[in-house]
């Protein structure tokens, strides 16, 4: 395996009596989609917070590229090359899809929002957030108001954004809940063309779509991961199906 563009060691996180990470090592190299899976309470997101910057941990180190980034805020995570998407979307509504890929490099650059104004004349804001809408099947949708758009479409922005930053890795909280068919396949052909250029974490919870998109898995049960491995290993792993895969195929629906 080639040298790990993320590194996460040891990564403990409790609230309260609640242990949301339990100790975590994980690495991704450079080039890999690695999907995250877990039933709901598993501590995804909270691993997630964590490596963007939302979230201190308790103990245990993140190496991004070598360095360690355990201290460092989100903006210093954000110029090394980290940007992460949310499980729920925050957006400027009454914006249009331009503006908000627009502020997104403008906030990148170390602008203030209060001059919001220029993201709307900068040639240089504007361009680069053009392409990113261009990456993620939206750029005939630039100058529609965001409170316009379907669920897809936001969740589709909200990547375009993270795209805008120019990450090397992206950190994606699942980008395809409450997404119909046809907008989920839409997501998994965008996932599938950024993972060509792009490392990737994904956090989802749509089976089909995370083995269809992964190069590894792992899988988190109550704070810890209790394997890591190729789609096809871990499909067949009996701890696995037991914790997660088998409940969910019994159950019929999400976890």
């Amino acid at each position: 395996m080639a040298e790990a563009l993320l590194r996460i060691e040891g990564l403990t996180k409790h609230f309260g009596g609640v242990v949301a990470s339990d100790g975590i090592s994980l690495a991704v190299p450079p080039g890999e989609l690695h999907a995250l899976i877990g039933p709901n309470g598993a501590g995804k997101t909270t691993l997630i917070g964590q490596l963007s910057g939302e979230i201190v941990p308790d103990a245990g180190r993140i190496r991004f590229e070598g360095r360690d980034i355990t201290a460092l805020p989100i903006y210093r995570r954000s110029a090394l090359g980290l940007a992460r998407s949310f499980q729920i979307t925050s957006l400027f509504l009454d914006f249009t899809v331009l503006d908000n890929v627009a502020l997104a490099v403008q906030a990148h650059d170390g602008h203030s929002f209060r001059f919001w104004r220029d993201a709307r004349e900068e040639t240089r804001l504007r361009e680069p957030a053009r392409a990113a809408l261009a990456r993620v099947g939206l750029a005939d949708r630039s100058d529609v108001v965001v409170a316009n758009l379907s669920h897809g479409e936001h969740r589709q922005l909200e990547i375009a954004m993270a795209l805008a930053t120019s990450p090397r890795m992206l950190l994606l909280d699942e980008p395809m809940a409450g997404m119909g068919p046809e907008e989920s396949a839409r997501m998994v052909k965008t996932l599938g063309e950024l993972k060509q250029e792009l490392t990737i974490l994904l956090i989802e919870h749509d089976m089909e779509a995370v083995f269809a998109l992964a190069d590894r898995i792992s899988v988190m049960v109550y704070g810890r991961v209790i394997a890591s491995d190729f789609p096809d290993k871990i499909r067949a792993n009996a701890e696995v199906r037991q914790a997660y895969l088998g409940e969910r195929e019994t159950a019929g629906g999400h976890a």
